[in-house]
């Protein structure tokens, strides 16, 4: 039994001498392949197995040889455990044994070469294995940040932190299945939990971040590539279940309000840090310009084939419209309620809910896109009104929209109502839901700074809806001017012939007007009646339209070439009677103008301009043009009589004398002559 004792302690001694003799030949195996201490360890080591083995053979062991053996069997049981805080202090441990050992020389070199190569292998297998708990879907939180940290604590930093933000990708990418296959797969709902998934997944990946690293720079950029990274594939997978469908359709309202709901989310990590707003901005503005443009170009159709079938008298707002409120009192508000033609109510509709669903884009700063668009399609608009003024003849094989055409003149000035009420009241009252406006007493001054920078783009394109309104108005009044002037033959009724003729009368005229001015007269009164009804509150407008008439028919005298070349150089020049008269209806429009309340320095100027080129041209003829005109009193005393006749208020029972002639007095029977050459 003794015997068999001794035996069996002889063979423990010889298996823990070749254990360690094996482990020594890994460590010299592993020197030579880092080409360090190569010469030196085969020397050291040839004389130290010798003397170990000697040593294994007798069962001795150094003290710090128990305790390598011991560290093995320890370390081992450690990772198996996932016991990670204390396979760290057992590392630590053995390197401090390693380094108290080079300088102590406390263990043979072979000795600490077996420990140098054990610590170096077990902070590997320590490596692998942290690496693979992070990767695990089910480490989180705490655990997860404790694996990292040791990882980086191994030196094994920048692999930690790509390996962190990759289980959160993870984690992100495995909750993807689950929220498309659930009740929350599309619109709204799905927006709100893909945009709450991502954008938390990033938040805690960058708190994982800052606790672990810190502000390091190169992990920072590291996160926030990261970060941009999740941030397009978020993106992608809004516009592919979400937004792809409204934005082809017009369904701005959807995609205006995701986007919303999607930087209220992202706005969150700005106090991490993190601002992607940038990002989201510049990946979903192509597709909020979709929906933008495709919603336009419905309003556009729309106010087309209502325009051809709108009858252009002006109502209210049909029950269920949008009331129109501005900064006055909400009485004189409902009292000045708009009255537009049908296709115009329409428009004015369409535009209020498109501004009002694009009122998250101010954010994402698409407002001036919004309010571009608006510009666009009012001036498509504008052109069907400018189309409604035309002839039926001249739409003919034109190949422009069918519109319904306006052929009285109460048809067309409502169309200039329309585009002159949604110019100046309308359509900015409506963009200024675009307007940021300070929800809370904090933002207030940053919010009132962006609101008053916002001011002059607004002014600015109000101006460009009322140069629209010009073009419209221009063509009403080249339209007007133009039937005045011109017969349906294409002679015109305004030419040289009405003033040169009077000098060959043997008898002297009947003084009044000339036709074609008191048909403009006429004209304008009418105007002026229909526009106190239309434009109330707006008079000034009905007062420009009015001036612009005017000077459009003067003005087409004044640049006559033929005209003047007639006057000047024909083979009847202007006489003193055809001076008289051309005076007369110069100063015709002068008055009615004045007392209309239209009379504009620029008019004035070239009524003068004209009056004195005639008075030239009679001049140059030999002729004293001033010993044959009577005195201003008399052009000013028969336009006045005129006026009254023609509007119907006329009432002689008290003239004395006979304005007709520059010298005699007025007389009952010079009176009629006038109120007969008038009714001719």
């Amino acid at each position: 039994m003794r015997r068999t004792s001794r035996e069996i302690s002889d063979l423990e001694g010889q298996l823990i001498s070749m254990r360690n003799f094996l482990l020594t030949q890994a460590a010299l195996v592993h020197g030579l392949s880092e080409h360090a201490r190569i010469d030196s360890l085969w020397a050291a080591s040839e004389d130290s197995i010798a003397d170990d083995l000697s040593n294994f053979d007798d069962g001795e062991l150094s003290e710090s040889e128990d305790w390598l053996i011991e560290f093995l069997d320890t370390f081992e049981v450690l990772l198996a455990e996932r016991r990670v805080d204390e396979a760290m202090q057992a590392l630590e441990k053995g390197e401090g044994l390693a380094n108290e050992s080079r300088k102590k020389h406390s263990l043979s070199p072979t000795a600490l070469i077996t420990l140098e190569t054990a610590i170096r292998d077990q902070r590997q297998k320590l490596a692998y294995q942290l690496a693979d708990t992070i990767s695990q879907p089910s480490t989180r939180g705490q655990e997860l940040r404790s694996a990292v940290l040791a990882l980086k604590n191994l030196g094994d930093a920048p692999r930690a932190h790509t390996l962190l933000l990759n289980s959160h990708h993870q984690k992100l990418k495995s909750s993807l299945p689950s929220l498309r296959s659930s009740k929350n797969s599309c619109g709204r709902a799905y927006t709100v939990a893909l945009s709450q998934i991502v954008f938390s997944t990033i938040a805690q990946a960058a708190s994982d971040s800052l606790a672990v690293y810190g502000e390091e720079p190169a992990y920072t950029s590291e996160l926030v590539t990261w970060a941009v990274k999740e941030t397009e594939a978020f993106a992608f997978l809004l516009k592919r279940h979400v937004l792809a469908s409204p934005a082809a359709s017009g369904g701005l309202r959807v995609a205006a309000e995701c986007i919303h709901i999607c930087l209220g989310h992202c706005s969150l990590l700005e106090a991490r840090g993190l601002s992607l707003a940038t990002v989201l901005l510049r990946l979903f503005k192509p597709i909020i310009e979709q929906a933008l443009n495709a919603n336009l170009k419905k309003i556009e159709e729309i106010s087309a084939a209502l325009a051809a079938a709108d009858d252009w008298l002006l109502t209210y707002p049909p029950a269920g419209g949008r009331p129109f409120s501005s900064s006055a009192s909400l009485g004189s508000a409902m009292a000045s309620q708009p009255k537009l033609s049908s296709s115009a109510n329409r428009f004015n509709s369409m535009i209020q809910d498109f501004l009002e669903d694009a009122g998250p884009l101010e954010s994402l700063q698409l407002d001036g896109s919004a309010l571009g668009g608006v510009l666009q399609v009012f001036n498509s608009y504008v052109n069907l009104l400018m189309r409604a003024l035309e002839t039926e003849e001249s739409l003919e094989g034109s190949g422009s929209k069918i519109v319904r055409i306006a052929e009285t003149e109460s048809q067309q000035l409502a169309l200039l109502a329309n585009a002159s009420l949604l110019a100046d009241e309308l359509l900015p009252y409506a963009a200024m839901k675009l307007l940021p406006l300070p929800p809370r007493m904090d933002e207030q001054p940053k919010r009132s700074s962006e609101r008053q920078s916002r001011l002059p783009e607004q002014r600015e394109w109000k101006k460009k809806l009322q140069r629209s309104v010009d073009r419209l108005r221009d063509s009403f009044c080249r339209q007007h001017a133009l039937d005045l002037i011109f017969t349906e033959d294409g002679d015109t009724h305004l030419n040289a012939y009405i003033y040169t003729s009077l000098d060959d009368n043997v008898e002297d005229p009947e003084w009044f007007p000339s036709l074609i001015f008191q048909e403009l007269f006429m004209k304008l009164t009418r105007m002026a009646s229909i526009a106190t009804d239309m434009f109330i509150g707006r008079e000034r407008f009905a007062t420009v339209l009015l001036m612009r008439l005017t000077e459009t028919v003067i003005l087409w005298l004044s640049d006559d070439q033929t005209f003047w070349e007639e006057i000047e150089e024909g083979p009847k020049p202007l006489g003193p009677l055809g001076l008289q008269q051309l005076y007369l209806d110069m100063e015709f429009v002068l008055l009615f103008s004045s007392q209309g309340r239209y009379l504009s320095r620029n008019l004035h100027q070239v009524i003068k301009n004209i009056i004195a080129r005639a008075i030239d041209a009679v001049a140059a003829t030999g002729v004293d043009p001033y010993s044959t005109l009577p005195e201003d009193d008399w052009f000013a005393e028969v336009a006045q009589i005129a006026i009254k006749m023609l509007t119907g208020k006329a009432n002689f029972g008290d003239l004395e004398r006979d304005v007709t002639s520059p010298t005699a007095s007025v007389s009952a029977k010079s009176v009629s002559s006038i109120i007969s050459h008038g009714s001719n």
